[in-house]
């Protein structure tokens, strides 16, 4: 008797309440507040507090402006890190920091106060400064937790924090008790706008155009004396400048010890010569339009030293003197020297002893000279300098330009000067202070391994570190100096007692309190005993102050010992955070501040530019998460090669925006087929899982291999792409469509299902918790869709990876053995799949339910194909395939030599139930719709 039944109510049909649509913007802040009412951050602490410990130590952004793609870059990529070591187990903090003194705050709040800046103490404007610092602090940290950075973001570490400034002015002290520190009167970077000196990380370069002059100074010396054949001549140095401004300040001129110079001139015994080096002589010629055609004498370089030489257009004699740095590329071979603004010059005055001369201001004005410059700024003292040469007939041919890279201040990003004035050094060689920070890079693992070169690089040819600002914002240096004698006094001890106030009353107390509160009581010069002191007024240098980050924050308390295990930031550290970071440690701890630096690239358009407000090309990660979510920006960050220069653009997140759907589909696909499966109760053993089951935990636990071997190369591109090919190509478009009909038709507690289920479950479980790190919301919303939770922590964050032994002990001997059929069976499918579609565009087939596969097998292929008769329907998704070992008339060869494949038109009735054409339909006289396999799960269902 034929039984009526809705079909449809006997399909296991997928069911969960975890949407396709993501609805990322909405639904992430739920996410977050979720987070923080359940504290899950303090949980994820106290459940791994007596694990080993990872510290990744968080280099501070600048408390100025709101964040931006590359700052989102840094705080996503660290937190990879984070929640990939906690996943393995590790006790692994981030505890965030922010830089809050330095110029840009300054300025700003210079311009916000303005003219009320001038009735208001340092105290004062001290406060406005850690006002705005703090507003920027907030605004900032609520950017990186919108991107699901776990911390502990209510107590961050900030450099204007009153114990951290203390810390700062007690590295110093070290610094100063061990002799590194002194007071010297040097040639430093200056911006005349900022009114400072410059640390060589607060440099950048950009094009610039200079004036080009050749200017001829005369010889004093008898030039007799250099060669006879120049007697009753009047000799001349030709040098070449692209600073005329720095003319008046020239105070010797410079030659290489080693080049040949030749006088030339013309054939007149009484007329004049031109000291040029040899290889020179025909550009400078060209260059000036100097007709001197004959080579009157060749001198050594060496010769050429002590020679005395009178300025261009001042009333002074300058020396000559011997320099390597001089070259023969351009110029004359001859250098004007000015130890006032220039590095090299600096250290040949010192060499030679000649007086270091700056009559340049703060400001950037000449204050002292002749009246056709004096009041001028150095730039625009260039033209009447030129005009002043021209006068006095010291300028040789026209007056050129020239365009070329020039140092420019990272703040204002105006041009900078080399300046001479009283600042604060640490000496680079005092202690081999140089040459153990070299010896530790050595020790330290670089990633990439050019880092290595380019600190070595950095350190190796650096001067001593100006350690000194002329601002108010920042950690004052605590040294005291003597009215009497007029002399720093350069003792650790004596500045110790102001530490005490730093810790209550943070680094303003240095500002606030007279000197008689800040000196321990009998406090006196000991040079000339003069009681009679005043407080330094100068600053630290930023970089002092968050090169001081790790003494600061590591080392005390338990979790977060010194050095860090990891150092994270973008590639202009290395002169930066890196490099001042090493050095204060040396100075503190003898040692480097971290075990491993890792670098991250700059962030660019698709064009590989810069991106600017210029150009209209800037990309807002607050707009980015408004339009796609964090999670998105989460993916981009996961997919590029961090390492290296990135690109982003809407295009490139829209495409990614599509790969998180496949992602999301490839969970949901897995919840919505375990919606009635309870892990502790149907889970089956290994031995009863089909075989294509077992293949796909080999693959996860081939994937899982894969994966963490990249989380420790922290190469998350790999992890992104092996986990999207993984999920795309071997789940949804191999596996998930394959199981699909036994997950649908097979009776829902059969062992068929189940041992899919089972496969499913173990799947999703591993492949949710390898992604948590980068899909950290996408992760948790499927960790609460798992079937019984009970069985698991409240948060995937809270869990640990997937054993890969784990889920091969889920494979059984056999299956493990077959599993090497494989890669010919997937072959296999390729090309009946090939057939598949062209049947299906000639409109031979509809689906490919339609289709009965003949397949003509010869050779090594055929007794594999024999052996898999019964898995072949499903595994091509067809209704019938049909093996033949002859040739069969009409099929077409493939990309497999020993196979051919022809399609047919399936045989027999459609089934109503799994819709797979069978000749068997309508003989079940009690259910006549459906095919055999259906008639057998309908008894079964029945009972």
């Amino acid at each position: 008797m034929q039984e009526t039944l809705d079909l449809k109510q006997t399909i296991n049909l997928p069911k969960t309440s975890f949407s396709m649509k993501a609805n990322l913007p909405q639904n992430e802040p739920k996410w977050l507040a979720r987070w923080a009412k359940e504290n899950l951050y303090g949980e994820i602490r106290a459940a791994r507090k007596d694990a080993p410990v990872f510290t990744l130590h968080d280099g501070p952004p600048y408390a100025n402006g709101a964040i931006h793609l590359g700052t989102a870059l840094n705080k996503i990529v660290k937190d990879f890190i984070v929640k990939m070591k906690t996943l393995e187990g590790f006790n692994t903090p981030y505890l965030p920091g922010w830089d809050c003194h330095g110029l840009p705050i300054e300025i700003n709040v210079d311009k916000e106060l303005g003219p009320r800046k001038a009735q208001m103490s340092t105290v004062e404007v001290r406060r406005a400064c850690r006002k705005y610092a703090e507003k920027f602090v907030d605004l900032q940290r609520q950017g990186f937790m919108r991107l699901g950075v776990f911390g502990e973001w209510d107590k961050p570490y900030l450099t204007m924090g009153f114990e951290y400034e203390a810390r700062i002015a007690e590295a110093f002290l070290v610094f100063l008790r061990g002799g590194y520190v002194y007071r010297g009167r040097k040639a430093v970077y200056w911006c005349i706008h900022c009114k400072t000196a410059l640390a060589e990380a607060e440099v950048e370069y950009e094009n610039d155009r200079s004036p080009s002059i050749y200017v001829r100074y005369p010889v004093a010396t008898d030039p007799a004396t250099l060669d006879p054949t120049l007697a009753g001549r009047k000799l001349w140095v030709i040098i070449w400048t692209t600073t005329p401004w720095t003319l008046p300040a020239s105070m010797a001129v410079a030659f290489h010890p080693e080049f040949e110079y030749v006088a030339v001139g013309d054939d007149d015994p009484q007329g004049e010569a031109y000291l040029i080096e040899s290889r020179r002589r025909v550009p400078v010629m060209e260059a000036t339009g100097l007709n001197a055609p004959k080579i009157l004498s060749t001198i050594p370089g060496r010769r050429l030293e002590r020679l005395e030489i009178k300025h261009p257009f001042l009333d002074r004699k300058i020396p000559g003197v011997l320099a390597t740095y001089v070259t023969a590329e351009d110029g004359t071979g001859a250098v004007h020297t000015a130890p006032g603004h220039g590095r090299e010059d600096y250290q040949t005055g010192v060499q030679y002893g000649i007086d270091i001369y700056c009559p340049v201001d703060e400001s950037g004005k000449i204050f002292e000279g002749l009246p056709e410059y004096v009041g001028k700024r150095v730039f625009d003292a260039n033209a009447p300098i030129i005009e002043l040469l021209k006068i006095r007939q010291r300028l040789m041919g026209p007056a050129g330009t020239l365009e070329h890279s020039y140092p420019h201040c990272w703040r204002c990003h105006n041009p900078i000067i080399f300046r001479a004035a009283e600042q604060w050094f640490i000496n680079m060689d005092h202690r081999e202070l140089r040459t153990r920070a070299l010896e530790e890079i050595k020790k330290t693992r670089w990633v990439p391994a050019w880092g290595e070169d380019r600190i070595s690089n950095m350190i190796a040819e650096r001067p001593d570190w100006c350690i000194s600002r002329q601002r108010v914002w920042g950690v004052p240096i605590t040294v005291f100096h003597c009215l009497d004698c007029r002399k720093p006094i350069l003792d650790a001890d004596l500045a110790s007692h102001a530490l005490e106030l730093f810790r209550k009353e943070g680094a303003d107390a240095w500002y606030a309190h007279p000197e008689a509160e800040l000196l321990p009581p009998g406090a006196k010069c000991p040079m000339c005993g003069g009681r009679n002191l005043r407080r330094e007024t100068d600053i630290l240098d930023v970089w002092f102050d968050s090169g001081s980050s790790h003494y600061a924050v590591l080392g005390h308390r338990p979790d977060m010992p010194w050095p860090s295990d990891i150092y994270l930031e973008a590639g202009d550290q290395y002169r930066g955070w890196f490099h001042s970071s090493l050095l204060v440690a040396l100075g503190t701890h003898g040692a480097a501040p971290y075990r491993q630096v890792l670098t991250h690239g700059w962030v660019l358009d698709a064009q590989g530019r810069a991106m600017s407000k210029s150009l209209g090309n800037v990309i807002d990660p607050q707009e980015v998460i408004k339009t796609h979510g964090a999670e998105v920006l989460r993916l981009w960050a996961a997919s590029v090669e961090f390492g290296e220069d990135v690109s982003i653009s809407p295009e490139m997140l829209t495409r990614l925006s599509e790969a998180y759907r496949k992602l999301r589909n490839t969970f949901r696909y897995c919840l919505g087929n375990l919606y009635d499966f309870d892990p502790a109760r149907d889970c089956v053993e290994a031995g009863q899982l089909e075989e294509i089951d077992a293949w796909a935990l080999a693959r996860t636990a081939d994937l899982l291999d894969r994966a963490r071997a990249a989380y420790a190369e922290y190469a998350f591109h790999k992890v992104y792409r092996g986990v999207y090919d993984y999920a795309t190509v071997d789940l949804s478009a191999f596996y998930f469509d394959i199981i699909k009909d036994r997950l649908y038709t097979a009776p829902a507690k059969s062992l068929r299902r189940r041992a899919a289920q089972t496969a499913l479950y173990r799947i999703a479980d591993a492949l949710v918790r390898l992604v948590s790190p980068l899909l950290c919301f996408t992760a948790d919303e499927v960790w609460t869709h798992l079937p019984a939770p009970e069985l698991r922590e409240k948060s995937v964050h809270l869990a640990r990876f997937i054993s890969t032994a784990i889920l091969r002990e889920q494979i059984s001997p056999l299956h493990a053995q077959r599993l090497e059929n494989w890669p010919r069976l997937i072959a296999l499918r390729e090309e009946v799949l090939k057939a598949l579609e062209t049947a299906r565009q000639e409109k031979f087939i509809g689906g490919s339910l339609e289709a009965r596969v003949v397949l003509a097998v010869n050779g090594d292929l055929l007794p594999l194909v024999t052996e898999y008769r019964g898995l072949l329907r499903y595994l091509f998704i067809v209704s019938q395939v049909e093996i033949s070992a002859q040739d069969v008339e009409g099929a077409s060869a493939t990309g497999l030599a020993e196979l051919s494949v022809k399609i047919e038109k399936a045989l027999g009735r459609k089934c109503d139930r799994c819709w797979n054409f069978s000749e068997e339909v309508g003989k079940d006289q009690r259910y006549p719709t459906v095919c055999e396999r259906c008639s057998a799960a309908l008894k079964e269902i029945g009972g």
